[in-house]
């Protein structure tokens, strides 16, 4: 497919021809399926874009924020914003009022475009942020709602489109807005079509169909869902579903109904999906069990997965039959759930990236057979890892363009050479394959000055089957000869099949020894000192990454 690097003007009109009455995005309603065609996508967002310059007179530059959970106006909204020449705030849904504020005091949208669950919250935030000008609802009308509907606006398509250059800003991403200044990830129309470019040859490869049924989990404010669930999927043709909840039921269900083929997931997705077959399996008969362990261990060796396929074809059943594979990104994989899913016929490509780089830098889709590597870094990207620190610096056309309104932290992560400092730790094989080793923040450095990286305690502690979250952290002692210095804990919550068969005294024993047993795999300075077993699940972002400062505070051992 071929892509005019400077124009995206023309490739929004381009795949609105292109893919005409094909459907572009879907979501299931209490009513049935929401559907838009491209064609109707086209035309939805020429409509408000057409209502954004003329009615409410927006100028080149202004920022729209979106307020909304993902759906098919979403798609609209941002191409709208995109042809009117204003700059996409995407918001995080799960935000407190007041982070949200915080967020909008730093980029001062004039325009809000908010789905009807967030109506309420738009009209206080307006009162708070005296630049908010407009507010659009994303739904169809309804009773006793005074704001304009972007579905009840005049029948104008057509008008003067905004022209841009490439080093224009298109999105703001927040990553953070709870403590200090928030963090507003400024990407550019270059580092956009940049990201469409590399990551077409790996989506070719793992997906060189004509047509392709996806379904989307994770939220638009999300910049791998905006990028390669949204906008590469849409360039390819391809047909997105979103799904209201993420709840396995209501998941398998739209799977089943369209016939998904492939996702864009979060490791924590899959580990759900996982725990949800073995408990599904262990309240099966003796034999079921005993057969399917027997087949698990036959299909670590069939390279072919279209007979693994035929072997599970219950669980692949459950999934419609069609689905083939997922692109997992956003935190770090747990290579024994990738490999439970490869050995059933699902392929996982484990994907590497952050949002500062239009977020995705490499997929591994050429080195099947090791889950625990994230590929190569995609086209325009160079990669080397500092001697010193071991951290991954990368640099290309799609590293962002810096933090908004933040030149000092953005000097910190981008020095003079163009290169981005990742705060990864990682290392470059051979054949130019990354992986991914820790994280700089996470290091624990104990008394003798050795340092241990809690993704590798993780890792070893995931194996059990009896826990249900892991998160290992450095913990400050303030007493003794070692005060000030930190020491290895180990955060554990139990899984609820577990849990249930015993008194909780039982189980924080049991847990114990579990953690001990599986530490004899480490060297000794990295084994947990502190043990915590914690009943409440840990805290989490929306990507599903555990918030170890929370986690911290939670349990102040």
């Amino acid at each position: 497919m071929g892509l005019r690097k400077d124009n995206i003007l023309q490739f929004l009109e381009d795949r609105t021809k292109d893919y005409s009455e094909r459907v572009a995005l879907g979501i299931k309603t209490t009513l049935g399926w929401e559907e838009f065609t491209y064609s109707g996508l086209g035309m939805m967002s020429r409509k408000l874009a057409h209502y954004l310059m003329n009615v409410l007179e927006v100028e080149k530059g202004e920022k729209l924020a979106i307020l909304s959970e993902s759906k098919p106006a979403y798609g609209a909204c941002v191409f709208a914003s995109v042809l009117s020449g204003m700059v996409t705030v995407p918001l995080d849904i799960k935000l407190t009022e007041f982070e949200l504020e915080s967020i909008l005091s730093d980029c001062l949208p004039t325009t809000m475009l908010v789905s009807k669950s967030y109506i309420e919250t738009a009209k206080k935030l307006q009162q708070k942020i005296t630049s908010i000008k407009h507010i659009l609802v994303m739904d169809e009308p309804t009773y006793g709602m005074d704001l304009q509907s972007i579905y009840t606006l005049p029948d104008n398509y057509n008008c003067k489109w905004r022209h841009r250059s490439s080093k224009s800003t298109a999105l703001i991403i927040y990553t953070s807005g709870t403590t200090g200044a928030p963090k507003g990830v400024e990407i550019s129309f270059k580092n956009m079509f940049s990201q469409l470019h590399a990551v077409q040859k790996p989506l070719e490869a793992i997906l060189p169909y004509k047509k392709v049924n996806v379904l989307s989990i994770l939220p638009m404010n999300h910049l791998f869902e905006m990028t390669v669930g949204f906008s590469i999927f849409l360039n390819l043709g391809f047909s997105i579903y979103y799904a209201k909840s993420l709840k396995p039921k209501d998941i398998l269900g739209i799977m089943r109904e369209k016939g998904v083929e492939f996702m864009i997931v979060v490791p924590a997705f899959l580990k759900l999906l996982k725990t949800g077959i073995e408990t599904e399996l262990s309240a099966s008969p003796k034999f079921v069990q005993i057969m399917f362990k027997l087949m698990f261990n036959l299909a670590k060796f069939i390279p072919f997965y279209g007979i693994k396929k035929m072997m599970f074809k219950k669980i692949h059943d459950k999934f419609g039959g069609h689905f083939m594979g997922c692109i997992s990104g956003g935190a770090p994989l747990d290579v024994e759930v990738g490999r439970f899913f490869e050995t059933i016929g699902i392929k996982v490509y484990q994907g590497y990236g952050l949002s500062e780089t239009s977020p995705v830098v490499a997929v591994n889709y050429d080195k099947r057979h090791d889950i625990a590597s994230v590929g190569r870094p995609l086209p325009g990207f160079e990669a080397r890892i500092d001697k010193e620190s071991g951290e991954l610096l990368l640099r290309g056309d799609s590293v962002m363009k810096g933090y908004h309104n933040q030149p000092e932290m953005t000097a910190e992560v981008i020095d003079s050479d163009g290169w981005l400092h990742t705060g990864d730790i990682a290392k470059i094989t051979r054949d130019g394959h990354i992986y991914i080793t820790g994280r700089i923040k996470n290091m624990i450095v104990l008394s003798g000055g050795k340092k241990v990286f809690p993704e590798e305690v993780e890792a070893v502690l995931e194996k059990s089957p009896y826990f249900a979250e892991v998160c290992v952290l450095g913990m400050k002692r303030t007493f003794g000869a070692k005060d000030g210095t930190e020491e290895v804990v180990a955060v554990i919550v139990p899984r609820d099949d577990f849990a249930a068969k015993y008194d909780w005294e039982t189980v924080e024993k049991m847990v114990r020894e579990e953690v001990k047993k599986l530490s004899l795999q480490l060297t000794s300075y990295k084994r947990p000192v502190n043990i915590v077993v914690h009943k409440e699940p840990l805290p989490r972002t929306t990507t599903r990454k555990v918030k170890r400062k929370d986690v911290r505070e939670l349990v102040k051992v």
